[in-house]
């Protein structure tokens, strides 16, 4: 008797000892991704980016638009990178890279593309699918244009590639283009004020209380680093250069038909709804979501795109 009680007592003890928990496995886990946040000198200039995911994993480029940078998709990463292998960069000028003084550097989309795409053959991209917003939009086409083969879908959200995705926003814009003068470049110095930069986040979104305030907080203190303005202004005159390679776009989408996904933010003011309806003349099979949402729609609409965009890579890309 003595002896079983001794036994029972011996098994209850190894149960409750610490070797004994950390045998049995926890009830239920949580699996977070590791973000590493890292950089590469391409042609002499260090480029930021953001990099998550199985190294083997499907690729997804992540392309941010102005003013912001790969700080975007610092909500989303996490939520791709358990299957996709995601990088997120910062092109020069932007956020965490450098920034070239302008007489020093040629900040064209043309040359932001080779960057971009110098990064991705560095770290082994040799397919993926982009995700393109903004100004991400003409340099992922630019990319495509290079290297269609390597496309292996698209996730458009407010990205253009149709003139009518250019309304009235655009006006003052355009006029530089059309002149380049002195005159015209600083009437655009508002582009580059903390008012504009707030508002590109808060008008039109469905719910301001979603909108975290550190996000104009991060863009303008990138925007305000001495001789970022004429950065900033140098990209938007060669902005001019995006518009007459819409056709190479649209015969790109026409020929390759790759897999597309559009999250589009309808009520955004720099990037109209009519833009993202043009994408089906050329991608008849492309799945449109219009959103109740302004230019940045990842702010408060994430708990609505990263279903669809994980449901969309899950399906037509992994």
């Amino acid at each position: 008797m003595i002896r079983s009680i001794l036994a029972a007592a011996f098994a209850a003890s190894l149960l409750a000892s610490p070797a004994a928990s950390r045998a049995a496995p926890p009830a239920s886990t949580i699996s977070v991704p590791v973000v590493h946040y890292r950089t590469a000198t391409i042609d002499g200039v260090k480029v930021f980016y953001r990099e998550a995911g199985p190294a083997d994993g499907p690729v997804v480029l992540l392309l941010h638009g102005f003013p912001s940078s790969s700080h975007m998709f610092r909500n989303l990463i996490p939520l791709l990178a358990d299957k996709y292998h995601v990088i997120a960069p910062d092109y020069p000028g932007f956020g965490q890279s450098d920034a070239p003084d302008h007489t020093q550097f040629a900040y064209t989309f043309a040359h932001e593309t080779d960057i971009v795409d110098a990064l991705a053959a560095k770290l082994g991209a040799r397919r993926y699918a982009i995700y393109v917003m903004d100004y991400g939009a003409p340099i992922g086409y630019r990319l495509a244009l290079k290297h269609p083969e390597r496309i292996s879908g698209l996730i458009v959200q407010n990205g253009n590639a149709y003139d009518e995705g250019l309304k009235e926003a655009w006006a003052p814009i355009k006029a530089y283009w059309a002149d380049g003068s002195q005159a015209k470049r600083d009437a655009l110095g508002f582009l580059v004020t903390p008012e504009n930069t707030k508002f590109l986040y808060t008008d039109g979104m469905g719910d301001v209380s979603r909108i975290s305030p550190d996000n104009w907080v991060v863009d303008q203190a990138a925007l305000d680093r001495p001789g970022n303005r004429d950065i900033q202004l140098d990209l938007l005159k060669d902005h001019a250069s995006n518009v007459p390679l819409y056709p190479a776009f649209q015969k790109f989408f026409r020929d390759r038909q790759p897999p597309t996904l559009i999250v589009w933010g309808k009520n955004d003011k720099v990037f109209a709804e009519a833009g993202a309806q043009a994408y089906l003349r050329d991608l008849p099979k492309a799945e449109v979501h219009l959103l109740d949402s302004g230019h940045f729609a990842l702010e408060d609409r994430l708990s609505e795109m990263a279903p669809l965009i994980r449901d969309f890579l899950d399906r037509k890309v992994r």
